[in-house]
């Protein structure tokens, strides 16, 4: 039997009503998925803009602590002379012979250190004593303000007084001065090392803070130093009431945006107290910088989360958000991945390397060292120990500064691993200047040989040691071979002892030389 036309037109109605629900229910999930794309959107730069101002105050607080270091070196230095100044006139005395030496040494001193501008000493009365100046020079200081300190206070202490204008050159300066005492421990002068500003101004000037970014240096007392952009009449002005001074009289060191008393521009700031002087330095730049890439990087998502809540809008299915999230998700969760695998292999790279020299650590010695006597004992095979000590070494720290001895730790480091190259043998740090390096399948004959490799190439650094009767860097050597295979109870320590051992007798018998279990291999002549 046919179908009427009524029938059909509810048949139609009913489908109709079917679409309805699920037509619903796709704009209403297109639009809640939109509102989330957009609240996730948000959440996202709102997160990136802190991230980005966190960078930011790590990268200011870095550049604030290089500029202290450099700082606090700078002053040492001036330290370092003045103290040579005051105990060679207290010692040798302001006699003419005795003064045309000074005068000489003076003039050397400067010749050696860039950021000095110059040194000096002046009687008690005012009067130029000597002057590393290539020119004479007549006046009388005894107006200074670091002469009339001197002067009336007996402390020996290092003296740094506010910025003045040279009367011999006429560049601004930093005057770092100290009280010379005559026999009876009167007054008897004072020695003055000034620091140029300018020299300052060309470090600070290579330093990228944008083009609104401030560099700050001043006394702790408030007296500006110098300040990037520099402007001469700025200097020696008061901005002890300014921001930057008052956040420093509660704080060591912090960070913080701040609106600068000179120019009324916000920034943010990292400031820090100089370490054993009375200086502080603050960097600060401002947000407009800071933030610049964060814009674009918003803007660019912004419109792209506009552009995808518009497809969404026009071709919405359930099926194909569904499909995109999974796609999305799988994607995140891969990438995710992939970043944690390659975090935890730098993890275990930087667990193994000694920080100092770029080696092998301790950890990584013991390591190997145990894996390699278990492979020696399995193959019947011998395995050969180095074991070094820079000679003397706590006395090249105690002459030229524990600086400079970390530098020599990272050369005899850098020359060790370029010496010993064959695959299987590791060169590690043991401890303080003690090294050592892991030989399989050597004997006793091939480690002395890779050992007088190592104690030349130190040599050939020819960094100079005053303590050593050779008056350069050495280290002593000791080596051991052993046959795990032989003696099955032998662990690592009895190794490294053995080597130990042979290290002492090397240290013994005169130092830079190598000593293996009978034999030893003294040094040939050298230069002084």
């Amino acid at each position: 039997m046919n179908a009427s036309p009524n029938d059909s037109d509810r048949y139609l109605l009913l489908l109709s009503g079917m679409k309805r629900p699920v037509t619903t229910m796709v704009i209403l999930a297109t639009a809640l998925v939109c509102l989330l794309i957009l609240v996730l959107a948000g959440a996202f730069i709102s997160a990136s803009r802190t991230a980005q101002l966190g960078d930011a105050e790590v990268a200011n607080t870095n550049i604030a602590r290089m500029i202290a270091v450099q700082m606090e070196s700078t002053l040492k230095t001036a330290s370092v002379a003045l103290t040579d100044l005051s105990e060679r006139l207290e010692v040798e005395g302001t006699g003419a012979h005795e003064l045309g030496r000074l005068q000489a040494h003076l003039v050397e001193t400067a010749k050696a250190n860039s950021e000095l501008h110059g040194l000096f000493a002046y009687g008690a009365d005012g009067t130029w004593l000597a002057t590393s100046l290539n020119r004479p020079v007549k006046g009388n200081n005894a107006d200074r303000e670091y002469f009339t300190y001197h002067r009336a206070n007996r402390s020996l202490a290092v003296h740094v007084g506010p910025p003045i204008k040279s009367r011999s050159t006429g560049v601004w300066i930093i005057p770092v001065s100290r009280r010379i005492n005559l026999p009876d421990g009167s007054f008897g002068g004072v020695v003055l090392v000034t620091l140029k500003i300018n020299f300052f101004e060309r470090i600070y000037n290579e330093i990228d803070i944008g083009k609104t970014g401030t560099v700050l240096l001043a006394l702790t007392d408030g007296t500006l130093v110098y300040r990037r952009p520099f402007e001469e009449k700025l200097i020696g002005t008061d901005i002890s009431k300014g921001p930057v001074l008052q956040a420093l009289s509660t704080h060591y060191a912090g960070s913080s945006t701040l609106v600068s008393k000179i120019d009324r521009i916000e920034r943010l700031y990292s400031y820090r107290h100089v370490d054993g002087y009375p200086f502080i330095v603050a960097v600060g730049r401002t947000k407009t910088e800071l933030l610049s890439q964060w814009q674009r990087s918003s803007l660019f998502l912004g419109g792209a989360v506009l552009v995808i809540c518009a497809m969404f809008g026009l071709l919405a299915s359930k099926l194909v958000r569904q499909i995109g999230i999974r796609d999305t998700l799988a994607q995140k969760l891969h990438d995710r991945s992939e970043g944690l695998e390659q975090y935890n292999i730098g993890l275990q790279v930087l667990a193994n390397t000694d920080k100092l020299t770029s080696i092998a650590n301790r950890l990584m010695f013991d390591k190997i060292l145990d894996q390699e006597l278990k492979r020696a004992q399995r193959g019947d095979d011998c395995l050969s120990l180095i074991l070094l000590d820079v000679d003397l070494f706590k006395k090249f720290n105690d002459r030229y500064g524990h600086v400079a001895g970390d530098t020599v730790l990272h050369s005899i480091g850098r020359v060790m691993a370029e010496q010993v190259t064959r695959a299987g043998d590791l060169v590690a740090r043991y401890g303080g200047e003690e090294f050592v390096v892991i030989l399989p399948g050597t004997d006793t004959k091939g480690a002395i040989e890779v050992a007088e490799r190592i104690r030349e190439g130190i040599l050939a650094l020819t960094i100079p040691h005053l303590d050593t009767p050779w008056g350069q860097v050495s280290a002593s050597f000791g080596v051991t071979t052993v046959y795990p295979g032989q003696h099955r109870g032998l662990v690592s320590a009895d190794v490294v002892n053995r080597a130990d051992q042979q290290l002492y007798e090397a240290k013994r018998t005169g130092r830079n030389r190598v000593c293996a279990e009978g034999s030893v291999k003294k040094t040939g002549k050298m230069m002084p």
